[in-house]
């Protein structure tokens, strides 16, 4: 049995998803079992947390013009996908149910003035819920038996919004038990990624980009021979092709090298995907789902004595710096600590950070995209 997870650029208009259903259904055709895990359509979560925060800053007008956004573009994917008929018919209420559950979050936002973690949890993995079904069907339309399932029902986590960790030994029964029935009656199952939920059924999410950790994490409950991350390029290179035009892609990394990288910023990889392929000695391959004759990057315990190891570089883009400067004798590490509590319980991801005692000062590195929310939630501390 093999994992593939495919991400939001793979699955981000009509064409790339229907390429990815080719890609899986080429495989199934050749005998082999398939689970799948998938992201958002491209932007799609970002543009969620985007409404959610405009509608806390009381710009609820831009963040129903959002939504209104997302509903269109769904439907229309699911018009071409879908054609006419129940099916499509279904996908429709199913959407605008989630769109209405969006709207409904956004109007308390906008009472309360502020977005709390475990409440933005509630809904921003409405872009998983919507592409599975999207590729399910897509596959179903290539001759492919498919069924839709949300990662809420089987991957149990705990209760640390914004960033749940999975509790396995739960996860695995509830995942054995709901997805190897599908498997062997042929069925190949499309699951959400980046999402889960408490054993009390609460929504939580296991940080952004945990797809690649949702795949793991079957990957390990299942047994999985390997699990592949299908992305947009043809695995872990040595540099950004953006910067150096001669980067080339690793062939083999073994878990500690590819868990290095992707901890300092190797977007093509979540941070947290190894320790669960890790733990149960399960090869990882990076692969890319426009090219898919290319054989990736393979990830493994030992990846092999006579493989050439090279030097590669990690670049980041996007990045803010924020600076928080005490007043005088009044600064304490507690007043950091403080800072650092409040953006994680409004879900801004702090990438690094330093304090200078003799300054009375503290960095912060964030993205871009946090930047404003970042700087809200400061002012509103202090």
């Amino acid at each position: 049995m093999i994992v593939m997870k495919f991400g939001g650029t793979s699955v981000g208009s009509v064409e790339r998803i229907s390429n990815v259903a080719r890609i899986i259904s080429d495989y199934r055709q050749r005998g082999q079992e398939i689970v799948v895990v998938a992201s958002a359509m491209a932007g799609v979560t970002s543009d969620v947390i985007r409404a959610a925060r405009l509608a806390a800053q009381g710009d609820s007008a831009r963040a129903r013009q959002v939504v209104s956004s997302l509903r269109r573009q769904h439907c229309e994917v699911a018009a071409i996908v879908f054609g006419d008929g129940a099916e499509r018919s279904d996908y429709e209420a199913y959407a605008e149910g989630r769109f209405q559950d969006l709207e409904r979050y956004c109007q308390s936002y906008a009472v309360l003035g502020e977005i709390t973690v475990r409440s933005l949890d509630q809904v921003v993995g409405v872009g998983e819920s919507l592409s599975v079904r999207l590729l399910a069907g897509s596959l179903r339309q290539e001759g492919t038996s498919a069924r839709a399932e949300d990662a809420t029902d089987f991957v149990v986590t705990d209760d640390d919004f914004g960033s749940a960790k999975p509790l396995m030994p739960l996860t695995r029964e509830k995942t054995r038990a709901r997805l190897l029935p599908l498997i062997e009656e042929g069925v190949v199952p499309v699951v959400t990624g980046y999402i889960g939920a408490t054993e009390d059924g609460v929504p939580t999410t296991l940080g952004r980009g945990g797809g690649d950790y949702s795949a793991a994490i079957l990957g390990a409950c299942l047994d999985a021979r390997e699990v592949w991350i299908w992305t947009d390029v043809d695995g872990i290179l040595t540099a950004d092709p953006n910067i150096v035009p001669h980067a080339r892609t690793l062939e083999a990394l073994s878990y500690a090298e590819a868990a290095e990288l992707a901890y300092f910023g190797a977007d093509v990889l979540h941070p947290k995907t190894i320790r669960p392929v890790e733990e149960c000695g399960i090869p990882l391959r990076i692969r890319n789902s426009f090219n898919p004759a290319h054989p990736g990057t393979l990830v493994a315990d030992k990846p092999g004595m006579d493989r050439r190891t090279v030097p590669a570089i990690i670049s980041t883009k996007g990045l803010c710096l924020i600076a928080v400067e005490g007043n005088g004798d009044t600064w304490t590490p507690q007043l950091a600590a403080r800072a650092l509590m409040r953006l994680a319980e409004s879900g801004v991801a702090v990438l690094m950070f330093t304090q200078s005692f003799t300054e009375r000062t503290l960095s912060l590195v964030v993205g871009q995209r946090d930047m404003e929310s970042c700087l809200r939630t400061l002012k509103n501390e202090f």
